[in-house]
């Protein structure tokens, strides 16, 4: 895994319509850590990758997933499993 991927992933997800940004997990264990930085809500393995997601109410929860399941797959070549961790009234600026 390039350093970079999770970075890639990232700015990926958040351009699915929908998706308003990253989310940590309850305790902000979800992310990749590299050189002094971190891509929060981002886990990347040899095995698989792990996204969670806040979306906004009202789109489509499965569909967005699955749009944001693929686009990660393709991209990197494992299996990838989305959680939908919060779902908000309006996006976030």
């Amino acid at each position: 895994m390039t350093e970079d991927l999770a970075e890639q992933v990232a700015a990926l997800v958040r351009s699915v319509p929908g998706v308003v940004g990253l989310h940590g997990g309850v305790f902000g264990e979800v992310a990749t850590y590299l050189p002094g930085r971190r891509v929060s809500g981002v886990r990347i393995t040899p095995e698989r990758a792990e996204v969670h997601v806040t979306l906004v109410w009202g789109e489509p929860v499965r569909a967005t997933a699955e749009i944001v399941r693929d686009l990660v797959a393709e991209l990197t070549g494992v299996p990838v499993f989305v959680t939908v961790e919060d779902v908000v009234t309006k996006e976030i600026s």
